[in-house]
């Protein structure tokens, strides 16, 4: 647990993982640790590298991490932090992106305790029947709860049906393998909730949620971010990825040390 929670903003909740660890110890049974990313823009960065960490150490640790690779949600967009619509993306821009990440993430997790899955798989195949007893599980209060929609709502901006359906579909895929645990960033922390729901409609254990900090960005203000021009790519030229971490300001280095390396926190300061 003490490895666990390192570095996390928050985990729901400590005493059903402490329990499940348990299990996990007493039948033999390494825990399914799930974490999706939407191929949305090619490479990884740094900030994806915080999350992709803490399922390292679950593999350490001798779970089973279950990259989920959101080739099927991408073409919806996640809404997450977003004031507007993401535009919608080509197949062939998905597919091509999916490629990149699966070759850059192994730079990060076990190869050998890794499984990558396309959400494509069980998501494509659905019937619009499927669909809407799906949807029927959450009202439109539920999903205005949460931030980034309450804003774009009182502000007049438009949110599509689409978008509301998103987070349901993410939902989808901790049903679909079972997650044990679900890592994300703390703006995730809306659709790892409904994944906790839609698994307890199905008569599933619901899945613990583990929220990582954001890594700001190159600029020092805002979340690194390819679209923002304030990331360091995974797969860039080492000189490259030196500049770049020289230019952060002063004010993130503590950051940085925390969230990018395994230094001792006594180390660091």
């Amino acid at each position: 647990l003490e490895v666990i929670k390192s570095r996390a903003v928050e985990l729901i909740s400590e005493e059903e993982l402490a329990k499940k660890l348990a299990g996990s110890l007493r039948y033999n049974r390494p825990l399914k640790i799930k974490l999706g990313v939407d191929p949305t823009a090619p490479d990884i960065h740094l900030g994806h590298c915080v999350v992709l960490e803490k399922l390292r150490e679950f593999q350490d640790l001798g779970h089973v991490a279950i990259l989920i690779i959101g080739d099927y949600t991408a073409r919806i967009g996640d809404p997450s932090g977003r004031s507007e619509a993401r535009p919608l993306l080509k197949p062939e821009e998905i597919e091509r992106n999916a490629r990149t990440y699966v070759e850059q993430v192994f730079k990060i997790l076990d190869e050998d305790k890794t499984r990558i899955l396309f959400n494509s798989q069980w998501l494509e195949p659905l019937k619009l029947e499927e669909v809407s007893l799906v949807s029927s599980q959450f009202t439109l209060a539920r999903l205005l709860e949460r931030d980034d929609f309450q804003k774009r709502f009182r502000s007049g901006l438009p949110i599509s049906l689409l978008e509301f359906l998103y987070p349901i579909m993410q939902a989808y895929d901790s049903v679909a393998i079972g997650a044990d645990v679900e890592l994300g960033g703390t703006e995730q922390k809306f659709n790892l909730l409904v994944g906790r729901d839609l698994q307890r409609e199905y008569g599933q254990e619901p899945q613990i949620i583990l929220t990582m900090p954001l890594l700001v960005g190159t600029d020092g203000v805002n979340k690194m971010s390819k679209s923002l021009g304030n990331y360091i790519g995974v797969s860039e030229e080492p000189q490259e990825i030196f500049g770049k971490v020289m230019s952060i300001p002063d004010s993130v280095i503590i950051d940085y040390l925390e969230l990018t390396t395994d230094l001792d926190p006594q180390e660091i300061l």
